[in-house]
């Protein structure tokens, strides 16, 4: 088996769970974050500081890797773990969402998730990629067929087709210890009629990837290195959601992807229809997901997993969370302010040490000076709090799981988090 999953504890008459999820890199204690490293690099961040911020999996992207350097070549250096000195495990994801931002989102500024109270169709984009890219990077349109999608590369316009087989085979190369279905994902303003069309593409192409990747283990003398995750579309359409979780249900994956796109509003709704269906003994990953607030309803709704750009892009542009929410470090109130990002926060640029001569931590004030003068150290220090910030509110999610008090444990951080 590529993963072994295991249950230690569940909500009291609730879909909430903490698990163990084995995979052949590593274990890792769920409900977890997942860190997003688009070109097998967390931007900013070696390795080793990935590490420090307690982060236990990887996340890549498969579009952009495959655009560059190439997935062939990736696995002539022994996969994506030697190639980008990971030891841990890694996910990539199957390039599903690109399709969505290369076509149906490009140039609309059409995010996956939305605001109910959004009349227009044209919404606030949260990364026109779903990926740790600069937004001026994104390519131009894709087109979308029952038997794959045409794009061209946002890197040199060259012309590209990927179908659900060719998705598996790059993610095959890659190496990661899970990898996801081919799918579609529609904007959450599509129509139900094109909504329902997709679903039935995604479920043909999911059976697709899974034969194609059953028949790579078969050649491979039946021995299994890598999970394959079927994902679950449908938009916010409860029956289609409904008929979506059952199909990829109905088929043999290792675990699960619920995949965009959501009115932010009754994205709880959507994934407990989905959770209620799925099957308890496999992992579940809510994809795309990362601000505390929904990080708790994941969780509280049977989510084991989550991936997000959010925390490093924010870091990077200087927005960084704390125990009372978001501040923008670049704002002139921080120009004096000698105390570290948070007093409540034991990461490595929070904490340094404190207890030991000679260290302090990084003040607010440097932080606002590096932003305010375009280090790039900023950035990295950024980013390395953030990272610290989510994982670690996922591990004490976990924690509080297993000390059966996460009720409470999210009514008081919610209840500080937006004092």
């Amino acid at each position: 088996m590529a993963i072994k999953f295991f249950i230690e504890k569940e909500f009291a008459g609730g879909l909430g769970r903490a698990g163990i999820l084995e995979t052949l890199h590593g274990i890792i204690n769920t409900p977890a974050f997942v860190t997003v490293g688009t070109k097998a690099t967390v931007k900013a961040l070696t390795p080793e500081q990935v590490k420090e911020t307690g982060a236990q999996v990887v996340l890549a992207n498969t579009y952009h890797l495959y655009l560059e350097p190439g997935a062939e070549r990736i696995r002539s250096f022994g996969g994506l773990h030697k190639f980008m000195n990971w030891s841990g495990p890694i996910m990539t994801d199957s390039g599903g969402f690109q399709v969505f931002s290369l076509g149906a989102a490009y140039g609309k500024q059409v995010s996956k998730i939305a605001r109910a109270q959004t009349n227009s169709h044209v919404l606030t984009r949260q990364n026109p990629m779903d990926s740790d890219v600069d937004e001026n990077l994104f390519g131009t349109l894709a087109k979308v067929t029952d038997d794959g999608v045409s794009f061209r590369s946002h890197l040199d316009g060259s012309l590209h087709y990927i179908m659900p087989e060719k998705s598996i085979e790059i993610q095959h190369d890659l190496g990661a210890d899970i990898i996801f279905a081919f799918d579609e994902c529609t904007s959450p303003r599509e129509t139900s009629r094109y909504q329902e069309e997709a679903l039935e593409r995604t479920h043909r192409w999911a059976k697709r990837s899974l034969d194609y990747h059953n028949s790579h283990v078969l050649q491979n003398n039946g021995i299994k290195t890598q999970a394959l995750f079927g994902i679950v579309q449908g938009g916010r359409e409860e029956s289609l959601r409904k008929r979506s979780a059952e199909f990829i249900s109905s088929l043999n994956f290792d675990g699960f992807g619920i995949g965009g796109s959501f009115i932010k509003e009754d994205m709880e709704t959507v994934v407990k229809w989905v959770n209620k269906i799925l099957p308890a003994e496999k992992p579940r990953h809510l994809l795309g997901i990362g601000e505390p607030e929904d990080l708790f309803m994941g969780v509280e709704n049977g989510v084991d997993l989550f991936d997000c750009v959010a925390p490093t892009r924010n870091g990077r542009g200087g927005t960084l969370y704390t125990s009372r929410g978001k501040i923008n470090i670049r704002n002139a109130e921080f120009r004096e302010d000698v105390g570290p990002i948070d007093a409540d926060c034991s990461c490595p640029v929070c904490d340094q040490g404190v207890n030991l001569p000679g260290r302090h931590p990084y003040t607010r004030a440097y932080l606002c000076h590096l932003y305010r003068a375009h280090e790039m150290l900023g950035g990295t220090l950024g980013s390395m709090h953030n990272l610290y910030f989510i994982i670690n509110l996922v591990k004490r999610m976990r924690e509080s799981i297993l000390n059966g008090n996460f009720p409470e444990f999210k009514k008081e951080f919610l209840k500080v988090y937006h004092s």
